[in-house]
């Protein structure tokens, strides 16, 4: 299997939408009763996280990237 870059943005979105899911079965079950609504704060409250998340990573890899080129020139 091809090794890939740990992407925690998608982590993040995948675990609200498997969250909104959950809930909708939940209902679907009879276990709780759901609104219809209840899905648009879980899906877009996740995108906003996984936005933010996102950049965060963004940021640490390339101040940790810098770091390494600039360490990497002197010696």
């Amino acid at each position: 299997m091809l090794r890939h870059e740990f992407q925690p943005g998608k982590l993040v979105t995948g675990l609200f939408l498997a969250a909104t899911a959950v809930v909708y079965a939940g209902d679907a079950g009879g276990l709780w009763e759901a609104p219809w609504f209840a899905a648009v704060p879980l899906v877009v409250g996740g995108l906003c996280l996984a936005g933010v998340t996102a950049a965060l990573t963004r940021g640490i890899r390339r101040r940790a990237g810098a770091r390494a080129g600039a360490a990497g020139g002197q010696r």
